[in-house]
């Protein structure tokens, strides 16, 4: 229950990053890219997401280098990279680690073992990766980290998860 008509600690329009602002009015696919190396094994949320059509086929993320699973990915080279569906934003918001997972994120939803990683059962589609250049370059503040697609699974009948503006769609 809150006092405010609006969320109180909104940063007032007139100081709104534009670039932030124009990030969050284009859709955004839901992704959880996990890995398993030597005994463990970790995710991370990812929405900037591209699939490079070709021969091979890539998918091109912006990752944070400071999360945990960027290191285990580039020990490990590989990664399933489990594309959401509609209702899953539980599993999303638990591997960006903004909500609580008593356990850990992959206590949220239920995940099996692949041979590229760990991948959600239920989502709308999995892709397992390569991992193309361990050193990527940069792209504003993240790291534009290539992946060569090996594998890919789509799951009729599922509608995918889309963030936009602050939520899931």
């Amino acid at each position: 229950m809150s006092i405010h008509g609006e969320h109180p600690f909104l940063t007032p329009p007139e100081l709104r990053d534009p670039v932030r602002r124009l990030r969050g009015h284009l859709p955004a696919p839901v992704t959880v890219w996990a890995s398993a190396h030597g005994g463990r094994r970790d995710g991370w949320t990812i929405s900037s997401v591209l699939v490079g059509e070709g021969e091979p086929a890539e998918l091109v993320a912006l990752v944070d280098e400071d999360c945990d699973w960027w290191d285990l990915f580039r020990d490990a080279g590989t990664a399933t990279v489990s594309v959401l569906a509609a209702g899953q934003g539980a599993v999303a918001d638990a591997f960006a680690r903004v909500a609580p997972s008593p356990g850990g994120p992959f206590r949220t939803g239920e995940w099996v073992d692949a041979p590229h990683g760990p991948r959600l059962s239920g989502a709308a589609g999995w892709v397992g990766v390569r991992l193309v250049d361990p050193d990527p370059p940069r792209a504003g503040w993240g790291l534009l980290v290539r992946a060569r697609i090996e594998d890919v699974a789509l799951s009729e009948g599922l509608e995918a998860l889309e963030h936009r503006r602050g939520r899931y769609r």
